[in-house]
């Protein structure tokens, strides 16, 4: 038998593991909730939480907050944000909307380790109180959505952007070393027009570069935005005057990111539009990676029966069955973390429509959505960057071979013998088996001066 020892809150008396530095609030939650360990409350949620315990430690010291208590609570908190206690906070996503269990969770075990400092006791509400003491001034309406808006901007910052830098550098250095290889062009998965294998990656490069500027929009327009101060439904009441600001300030020096407090906190706590909108440029990010993942998977197919242009490197075998055979693997893992992330997106959009009155009521499912979506991205990318993009090779022989057989090329002639002709020359040529040149020749639209002197496929890039 676990040992247990006797916790209360309003419902009444609940065993808790002696060992647990929660109380009989986040107790209640691990009874009601019985989901798996997998579906767990993101850590970064936690440490965001306990870092607005940590300013409101601060702040509230100021606001008349009893000097022990407060360096108690300010020295928990710490802890719990450098993972010293990551195993004290059990709860699941799927629990109250406003994230109250979770909050809750943060408040208890802060107090937990800051009673067991003062007094030796494990647990309790003496001489900390979780919601007297360490939740003073705040409710989880508004702490909650603090917390997510820290955790995205802190996640996004020490793990997606670094991410999209190493891919949008591997594509910019293979654009500049392709900038001469001139390969066919195409359009409706048909041939088109020539240009360089540089100014194709090239257009990869400015999709990723694009992604960055939305992504850092967002964080600076709708995430760096808190409703700490709007306390149960945006009145700020029981916040003394000037909490707010003190708040944002605070935790601007705690996090190591700047902050504003937000000019409508009624907004802010009865809607999540600004974290919706940042799901959206990660979700636009995911279609931008599944856009060039396949062209690379598609310019590698082969290597011989394909389209052969690019070479993969070989990360391991591809077949348990077929000898030799190697993969686009970091390709379909990319591709399969863009559909995850297009999924994440949709649940979080239909979280963000959720808001009746003064509350969303979906916000934990849409945090851990979108940190969700951050996590697989710098995972996924970070991969694809290193073991795929900085490996690919140009087959030049094969590039060459399949400009020289292209129809398209026949563009260059057309301001020379007009549309209609030129389309004679196309159609000529591949209903007889001939190049381009032969055609022209054999239905006598061009003679051979012209013809070599306009269809150049390296002017026409």
């Amino acid at each position: 038998m676990t040992e247990t020892r006797t916790e209360t809150d309003s419902i009444g008396a609940i065993e808790v593991p002696a060992s647990a530095y929660w109380g009989a609030q986040t107790q209640r939650s691990l009874e009601n909730f019985p989901f798996p360990t997998h579906q767990r409350m993101p850590i970064q949620i936690v440490h965001a939480q306990a870092a607005v315990k940590q300013a409101a430690a601060r702040v509230n010291r100021k606001h008349g907050l009893d000097d022990d208590l407060a360096t108690a609570i300010d020295a928990a908190a710490m802890k719990i944000r450098a993972g010293d206690y990551d195993d004290q906070f059990p709860l699941t996503i799927f629990q109250t909307g406003s994230g109250t269990q979770t909050n809750m969770n943060v408040n208890e075990v802060i107090a937990g380790i800051a009673n067991e400092k003062l007094v030796g006791l494990k647990g309790g509400k003496k001489p900390v109180h979780p919601n007297d003491h360490v939740n003073k001034s705040q409710s989880s309406n508004d702490s909650f959505p603090t917390a997510l808006h820290i955790a995205v901007v802190l996640e996004a910052y020490q793990t997606l952007m670094p991410a999209i830098d190493a891919l949008y550098s591997a594509l910019d250095r293979k654009a500049r070393s392709f900038a001469d290889i001139v390969k066919i062009g195409r359009t409706h998965a048909q041939d088109a027009t020539p240009l360089t294998l540089g100014q194709e990656f090239s257009g990869y490069a400015a999709q990723i570069a694009s992604c960055k500027t939305r992504i850092k929009v967002s964080l600076d327009q709708d995430l760096r935005v808190l409703a700490i101060g709007g306390t149960a439904v945006g009145t700020g009441l029981n916040a003394p005057e000037g909490w707010r600001e003190d708040m944002v300030a605070m935790l601007s020096q705690i996090s190591g990111q700047q902050f504003r407090a937000a000019e409508n906190s009624f907004a802010q706590l009865a809607a999540k539009d600004g974290l919706i909108s940042f799901s959206g440029t990660l979700n636009t990010l995911a279609v931008a990676l599944n856009k060039i993942a396949n062209d690379i998977r598609l310019l590698a197919s082969g290597p011989r029966s394909g389209l052969g242009e690019l070479t993969l490197p070989a990360n391991e075998p591809g077949s348990s069955i077929m000898p030799g055979k190697v993969n686009p693997t970091q390709v379909e893992m990319l591709t399969m973390v863009a559909a995850q992330v297009i999924g994440n997106h949709h649940v979080a959009t239909i979280g963000g429509m959720q808001g009746q009155f003064e509350l969303n009521t979906f916000m934990p499912i849409i945090g851990a959505n979108v940190l969700h979506s951050l996590e697989l991205l710098s995972v996924g990318i970070t991969s694809f960057a290193h073991r795929c993009i900085e490996g690919i090779e140009a087959n030049e022989d094969r590039i060459a071979e399949l400009v020289e057989r292209s129809l398209m090329l026949v563009t260059a002639l057309a301001p020379e013998v007009g549309y209609d002709d030129a389309a004679k020359i196309a159609k000529h040529a591949l209903e007889n088996g001939q190049t381009l040149k032969e055609a022209a020749l054999a239905l006598d639209l061009v003679d051979p001066e012209t013809f070599d002197r306009l269809v150049r496929p390296d002017k026409m890039v």
